[in-house]
């Protein structure tokens, strides 16, 4: 498989551990995730020109809800989802969508979540700044089965990501998937009830988690796992 960096450059990737990807439709069928409106729906309509947008969400759980149940070709996506963030979306993109692709659609430009973004399994990665014409073009090279980083992306960091086994980031840490997504919650401002109810457990099993996680990493109130979750990426300012 080929990586590519905006400026046309393409590096062979290394690793082996990849299914085949299948060939993509003549026309993608993509899943939009953006938490702000007037971009999710400007996203929304300038790529109904070129593709077919088979749904537009605003939130980390509606786009895994809205994979599973449409299987779309390729998904865009921000990182600082509400509710589940995109580098926690796009680690269970995988099993649900086994099919689909991901190309991150953000803000930050900063090499640590461009190569968490990678690590998490996406294939594309494009900040806002870019213009219109480059997201078509890493669309195009994404559904082609390579890897596109945009222009603006440091260009070292098409070595790294060519590795085998990139190195953890600081955004990695070994949190389970679930205490994840109960500090998410927390860091939003969610009650233990409010939590429970989008995650689908009880309330008790929410305060086991926020206890455990005020423990292992140290913490002492909510506005220091808020603190905690704004570092890692897992929350918008």
């Amino acid at each position: 498989m080929t990586f590519t960096t905006g400026d046309g450059v393409g590096v062979d990737e290394r690793t082996t551990d990849h299914e085949p990807i299948a060939a993509p439709a003549a026309v993608p069928r993509v899943l939009l995730a953006e938490r702000h409106t007037l971009v999710r729906e400007g996203l929304r309509g300038l790529l109904s020109e070129h593709m077919q947008v088979v749904d537009a969400v605003a939130d980390g759980h509606a786009l895994l809800a809205s994979a599973t149940r449409l299987q779309p070709d390729l998904v865009l996506l921000g990182i600082a989802l509400p509710g589940l963030n995109g580098l926690d979306a796009v680690r269970q993109l995988g099993r649900l969508c086994p099919l689909g692709r991901a190309i991150f659609v953000t803000e930050h430009a900063e090499p640590t979540y461009v190569r968490e973004a990678f690590r998490a399994g996406a294939a594309g990665y494009l900040v806002k700044s870019a213009v219109f014409a480059e997201l078509l073009v890493a669309v195009r090279e994404v559904v082609a089965g390579r890897r596109y980083l945009c222009k603006a992306s440091m260009p070292e960091l098409a070595e790294i990501l060519a590795e085998p086994r990139p190195a953890p980031g600081k955004l990695s840490d070994g949190l389970t998937i679930r205490q994840r997504e109960v500090l998410q919650l927390v860091a939003e401002g969610r009650t233990a009830q409010q939590a429970a109810e989008v995650l689908h457990i009880s309330r008790k099993t929410v305060e086991y988690h926020k206890a455990s996680l005020m423990r292992s990493l140290g913490a002492h109130s909510c506005a220091d796992l808020t603190r905690y979750a704004f570092a890692h990426g897992m929350i918008g300012t």
